[in-house]
């Protein structure tokens, strides 16, 4: 079962992403990071360590793709996408670092 915190972490996460593109919202880059950091640590477990990391690969990617050049939508998008890489990449780092150990174990 998932733990409730980090599902709710996940949540807050990506509407406040959502949000922060849309208008500003402070100390939203602190707050994302926090909530990337406790999804990292709760929500993650040893099955999908492979596709999250895949996965939050290329959503940091998306986030960088120069969709801003496109008038108005693209603008708002690329704040959205890079509000999202702002709360996957922590998140990324913790279950990287988490690999990383669980692989040195062995």
């Amino acid at each position: 079962m998932a733990n409730p915190v980090g599902s709710w972490a996940f949540i807050i996460g990506i509407i406040l992403a959502i949000l922060a593109g849309l208008a500003t919202v402070p100390y939203a880059a602190l707050i994302l990071l926090i909530l990337g950091l406790i999804v990292g640590f709760l929500n993650i477990t040893e099955k999908e360590v492979n596709s999250f990391l895949i996965a939050s690969v290329a959503l940091i990617m998306i986030g960088t793709a120069g969709l801003a050049s496109v008038d108005f939508i693209g603008l708002v998008l690329a704040k959205i996408l890079a509000n999202i890489a702002a709360f996957v990449a922590p998140a990324a780092l913790v279950v990287a670092l988490k690999s990383v150990y669980a692989l040195s174990k062995d």
